[in-house]
């Protein structure tokens, strides 16, 4: 089957209100320009240097979106064009973000990535530390990035209600935080190829999905 024919298959499984991001790390410039003419615009990569290298290649209005782990040293290559930041796991990093943010005259829209599984590979906030930030005010220094909502991953196994418990509570932080900000900060990205149908069933406003679009990675 064809990207294009597997992106319609997708959207049409989709509610109007969710957004498909495209994750098209590891994958050919080629695949997402088929992508692109089937009408996608919105792509998640999470390499700096590949993201930056396909940002040069192909239209500009692609929407851009960095959903891998993030270096503060690698910010600034990003800055000027990136979309939105979902992987945003640290103040350190959010304090960057902002500085390069202010530096490229521009508001970056970010994401609180949080970790809420027993899976150490994962990053993310603990949501105590992320508690604690929050309470303390200082998040109200930074100028130059909107905090747009949540991003989270589920537990890699097959149990599925191991997966709806970690969405549904990845939710749950999402509906705590939003009294702390303003009416844009709405979207709550979770699901990915195997599990997005749930996660959307729990609330997802955005799903990231490569493989049932892209096919394998190809490293």
């Amino acid at each position: 089957m064809s990207i294009t024919s597997k992106i319609s298959q997708i959207r049409a499984t989709l509610p109007a209100d969710v957004t498909l991001v495209a994750v098209s790390k590891f994958h050919p410039v080629e695949a997402i320009s088929e992508a692109y003419a089937a009408g996608q615009r919105v792509f998640g990569e999470s390499r700096v240097q590949e993201l930056t290298a396909k940002y040069e290649q192909l239209p500009k209005d692609i929407e851009w979106q960095m959903i891998g782990h993030l270096q503060t040293n690698k910010v600034r290559a990003i800055a000027p064009f990136i979309s939105l930041i979902q992987s945003v796991d640290s103040q350190r990093l959010l304090e960057c973000i902002d500085r390069e943010a202010e530096r490229c005259g521009r508001v970056i829209d970010c994401l609180l990535e949080v970790h809420v599984t027993a899976e150490e590979s994962k990053s993310g906030w603990d949501v105590d530390s992320l508690r604690d930030y929050l309470a303390s005010g200082t998040i109200s220094e930074l100028k130059s990035v909107r905090i747009r909502g949540v991003m989270g991953m589920a537990t890699f196994t097959e149990d599925m209600a191991v997966v709806r418990a970690d969405f549904e509570r990845i939710a749950a932080i999402k509906r705590e935080l939003e009294p702390l900000f303003d009416s844009s900060f709405g979207i709550l990205s979770m699901g990915m190829s195997d599990d997005y149908p749930l996660a959307v069933e729990c609330g997802s406003t955005m799903v990231r999905i490569g493989s049932s679009i892209f096919g394998s990675r190809q490293y």
